[in-house]
């Protein structure tokens, strides 16, 4: 896998994980530790995006 295939990669899975979460935010009783989890996740892959250089994860 290339580094620009990586970055996309992550970069799909970070606008996937901001869906989970929007998604879950809407629901009448969402689920905070869930919602709390898929933050981290999301944020572990702005990170690994920010190593690379590529600034904004969209």
């Amino acid at each position: 896998m290339s580094l620009q295939d990586r970055i996309e990669s992550l970069r799909a899975r970070h606008a996937a994980l901001d869906t989970a979460i929007e998604s879950e935010t809407r629901r009448p009783l969402p689920d905070e530790s869930q919602i709390a989890d898929l933050k981290r996740k999301k944020l572990r892959i702005k990170d690994e995006l920010l190593r690379f250089g590529t600034g904004n994860p969209h």
